[in-house]
């Protein structure tokens, strides 16, 4: 049987259990064709690491390959579709640390968007002002980038402040409120668009120049370029910068922040953010919450001023 044969199998498998497996087909599927597509006994171990390995040090992204494959190769043991699996026992150390997500400041975010213009020319197919309500989507809400894009005109109801978020990273459809100066945005921006482009139901609310839905890899490219305009960068060369899904994780942070200054009950709110950002537990939200120096200093202060009216009991 033919290795893409065997992984169609697979995914089809995957999926009947309510699987996504998107990134995962994605990953499969470049692998079958890197090896030629050979019949699936017949395949040796070299190429299969050559694979995984690539020509870099181990990554997230090696990571993600070898756990993809590790499934894969589980299920063709169990239907003797191989006598073996040719993967390594273990995952070798990083080459590379994990990649630590940036917490952009107020000032950072203003000079983002005062990049806007000089990024978005003729050559861009985003015009300036959609971008920019992009980022202040992505920010204000806290939204993931996918779920912003695949927003449709129905989604948003700006009369209620409030988006339907649709079918999301765990199959889960959740409303998010909107606040007043976000809902301004947004309104603004609306009527911009359907100046120009379709205002039916099911049309993509973010649109290129020529009606098109904004894709992730428009929307990913136009970020960075903006980003090297603004200036905004930190060490350890092109894989560390920051990119535009941490507008997600500087709303987590800079909410927690405020919330720190404001000496609000974080075991109450906590679970309330989780909702908010569409985390299925609070396991996942901690993820988001960054200590960032000015974190530190707020929770510091916050443990200050119990010890203090302790000592005064």
């Amino acid at each position: 049987m033919k290795l893409s044969e065997v992984i169609s199998q697979y995914i089809v498998h995957k999926r009947s259990l309510g699987m996504r497996f998107h990134n995962e087909e994605f990953i499969l599927k470049a692998f079958a064709k890197s090896l030629g597509d050979p019949r699936i006994a017949d395949m040796e171990t070299a190429p299969v690491l050559a694979f995984i390995n690539g020509v870099g040090p181990v990554t997230d992204t090696w990571v993600k390959k070898y756990h993809v494959l590790s499934g894969f190769y589980r299920f063709a043991l169990a239907r003797s579709l191989v006598v073996y699996s040719p993967l390594p026992r273990s995952i070798p150390r990083r080459g590379v640390p994990a990649f630590v997500p940036y917490i952009y400041s107020q000032l950072e975010l203003k000079q983002l968007l005062d990049a806007i213009p000089g990024t978005c020319g003729q050559r861009v197919p985003v015009d300036g002002y959609v971008l920019r309500a992009l980022i202040l989507l992505l920010y204000g809400a806290g939204l993931r980038i996918g779920e912003s894009l695949h927003l449709k005109v129905a989604d948003v109801d700006l009369e209620q402040s409030c988006l339907l978020i649709r079918e999301t990273k765990f199959y889960k459809t959740r409303f998010v409120p909107l606040g007043t100066d976000l809902t301004k945005v947004l309104t603004e921006y609306s009527g911009k668009r359907n100046a120009c482009h379709s205002v039916e139901a099911q049309a993509s609310f973010f649109c290129q120049r020529d009606g098109q839905p904004v894709s992730q890899s428009i929307a990913r490219s136009a970020f960075r370029r903006m980003r090297s305009a603004a200036g905004v960068v930190r060490d350890g060369g092109a894989r560390n910068q920051p990119r535009i899904h941490d507008l997600r994780h500087s709303a987590a942070v800079h909410r927690l922040i405020a919330w720190y200054r404001n000496g609000e009950d974080l075991h109450d709110l906590l679970p309330k953010l989780a909702t908010y950002l569409g985390h299925v537990d609070l396991s996942a939200t901690q993820r988001y919450l960054t200590m960032t120096p000015e974190l530190l200093h707020e929770a510091s202060m916050r443990f200050e001023h119990y010890a203090l009216e302790d000592r005064h009991e």
